[in-house]
């Protein structure tokens, strides 16, 4: 225990000092804070009791109290998404949760696709939503679709009126808004006419909504529920749909056989029970629809009143909100597609104005859904910590991007190499090194030592160094490269000293002469570089806030406000960047093909600049694209 003080070393005859056990529980509560927030996804062949494992988020807090109001043998839980979009940075959490509270408690959970508005669906969101629940770590117990069970909803539809618990509507939505309190939902409510049409009126009616006699908004399928109750103040209650016309109404799996869809409403509850989930976690946002979740299924004999007994619970979370950044689908679609915005003029006519894209794509790394994040090479276990680190409870967690930009910083800190990557580079030529005088330095990936490996630097007559490391005058507050003042290069075992530059017709500095300076001149400080017979080009792009205003989700997007807003400093790209050859390296093992994994994304410090990673989407064999994942230390501008 040589490493250990002595006041903290254990006495034979007196036991722990004082300051040790003080010690001692500080790590200890360290330690047990920490454990607190562990949500881990499930791994391959293992299986860990869950009586052994450490304390987490489903054994203390809101999650442990969902599971003790129904203390099932084989817990059931479902991520149901709806595949009409990418996810975004939010719905990490709802999968972490959901597929770590069923292993947890060593039960299954259902990845089930809420496929029931065929006019927004497509295959590419059902692949890129499996697709990420895969790199976050986790695998579906079972991948179902609320599509299967279409024909047992038409049933249960049909026994539901037949219960006299709904009815054929031919309302218009107008009307619908009307009966239910007007705009604001606080005038008096009432029932439409159809509301006491006879049940074997509505079945008829409903036989002919199927058969495809009305067009959408002509009639709905309403359930009978509290609408004109005075005591009732959830609008959950007020006569829901359950099922409508839809236009577009070709479904990927059961093709032209449907006219008619149900409405989330009236499926997730009913799919739920199904398949026999024991617990439905959803956000807060769907607190009030706990009730009609129970009325349904009571309704129809699915559930038993008391949650601990027949049927599924729902219970809500409150989600993940990430401050100055975009997360609606409408939204992001108008920064993806672009948009019209049409106003009319004091004059009555019609002035557009179209907004061009904003972005690439929805996987562009300057958005908030999982692709994006995930090309520009966040890693899913720094994603995953992230959401550890927040907890869950029943509050809206809203977080600054600083805060998700540490943790991934702090992440990739400890597990990816140093590199040598110049930006904007300018060439130094040593004049008094020789072909002789050449070295190849053996460079360690992590001077820290916590990442293993090492790589070898070539260092010749000429180098790259990055144009804001240079000034044409010298000032005593400046420690860089400038004219007769010494400064050194990373692992290189002598300084340099600059002698004269030249310049090319615009002023612009193209070449810097420098000597080696003696070993005992000090240098103040060091400069990353790039040897320039080894170099390999690349293009290099760093990456700032899509909008300038921390807030928005604030600004006009009705009448294309928004694009006034945009931050043209979003991408910066330097074309002509220069990294060491070291990346071949490191690339030797990786694809650099776009369907590629991204946890075989090639990541690393670039010093003194940032972290990056390759792209996987623009880079080809003859040119290198770079993606910065984070700053190397917090942006205050931000």
């Amino acid at each position: 225990m040589a490493d250990t003080p002595k006041s903290d070393t254990p006495s034979e005859d007196k036991g722990p000092s004082k300051r040790a056990l003080e010690k001692a529980k500080k790590k200890a509560e360290k330690a047990a804070k920490k454990a607190e927030y562990a949500i881990r996804p499930k791994e391959s062949g293992t299986s860990t009791p869950a009586s052994s494992e450490p304390a987490s988020v489903f054994s203390e807090g809101w999650l442990k109290r969902v599971y003790e109001e129904k203390p099932v043998k084989e817990v059931r839980s479902r991520f149901p998404p709806e595949p009409n979009g990418f996810l975004h940075i939010g719905h990490c959490k709802a999968i972490a949760v959901n597929f770590g509270f069923a292993k947890y408690h060593k039960g299954v959970c259902f990845l089930r696709y809420d496929d029931t508005n065929p006019a927004k669906e497509e295959e590419i969101y059902f692949t890129s939503i499996l697709d990420v629940i895969k790199w976050l770590g986790f695998e579906p117990y079972q991948v179902t679709y609320s599509s299967d069970h279409f024909d047992r909803l038409y049933e249960l539809a049909e026994k539901l009126i037949r219960k006299d618990g709904a009815y054929v509507c031919h309302c218009s939505r107008e009307e619908v808004n009307r009966q239910r309190g007007g705009p604001d939902n606080r005038g008096p409510r009432y029932a439409c006419e159809h509301r006491t049409r006879p049940i074997d009126e509505s079945i008829a009616e409903f036989r002919a909504m199927r058969d495809g006699k009305y067009k959408p908004g002509e009639a709905y399928l309403r359930m009978k529920q509290s609408l004109t109750d005075p005591n009732e103040g959830n609008p959950q209650m007020w006569d829901l749909p359950a099922y409508r016309v839809v236009e577009k109404n070709h479904h990927h799996r059961t093709g032209d056989k449907w006219r008619i869809y149900p409405t989330y409403d009236f499926t997730h509850c009913l799919c739920d029970a199904f398949e026999e989930i024991s617990h439905s976690m959803c956000t807060t946002e769907f607190q009030q629809s706990r009730v009609s979740y129970d009325w349904l299924l009571e309704q129809l004999d699915m559930k038993t009143p008391k949650s601990e007994e027949k049927g599924p619970m729902q219970r809500e979370y409150g989600r993940l909100n990430v401050n100055g950044t975009i997360l609606s689908k409408r939204r992001i679609q108008m920064l993806v597609e672009g948009t019209t915005v049409e106003k009319k003029t004091a004059e009555g006519d019609v002035d557009k104005k179209v907004i061009m894209p904003s972005v690439r794509g929805w996987d562009d790394p300057r958005l908030y859904t999982l692709v994006a994040l995930r090309r520009r090479g966040i890693p899913a276990q720094a994603l995953r910590k992230f959401v550890e680190e927040l907890g869950v409870t029943d509050a809206l967690t809203e977080i600054q991007t600083p805060r998700l930009e540490s943790s991934i910083r702090k992440h990739l800190e400890r597990t990816v190499p140093r590199q040598m990557l110049v930006l904007d580079p300018v060439k130094v030529v040593i004049e008094d090194m020789t072909a002789k005088d050449e070295l190849d330095l053996t460079v360690p990936y992590d001077p820290k030592g916590s990442i293993p490996g090492e790589r070898v630097v070539h260092l010749g007559k000429e180098v790259y160094i990055d144009r804001s490391d240079f000034r044409e005058e010298d000032s005593p507050e400046y420690f860089r490269l400038a004219p007769n003042k010494p400064v050194g290069l990373y692992n290189v075992p002598f300084p340099i000293r600059a002698t004269s530059f030249l310049k090319d017709e615009n002023g612009k500095i193209i070449e810097i002469k420098a000597i080696r300076a003696p070993p005992e001149e000090k240098a103040k400080t060091y400069i990353h570089w790039v040897d320039v017979s080894t170099a390999i080009p690349v293009t290099a792009r760093q990456y700032h806030s899509l909008f300038k205003t921390d807030s928005p989700n604030t600004l006009d997007w009705k009448n294309g406000g928004w694009a006034d807003d945009l931050n043209p400093d979003s991408e910066v790209i330097f074309p002509n960047a220069v990294i060491e050859k070291g990346l071949k390296d490191l690339l030797k093992d990786h694809s650099l093909h776009p369907k590629g994994s991204s946890d075989d994304l090639v990541r690393f410090q670039a010093l003194r600049v940032a972290y990056f990673c390759v792209d996987v989407v623009d880079s080809t064999d003859d040119k290198i694209v770079l993606n910065q994942i984070v700053s190397l230390r917090e942006d205050k501008a931000k």
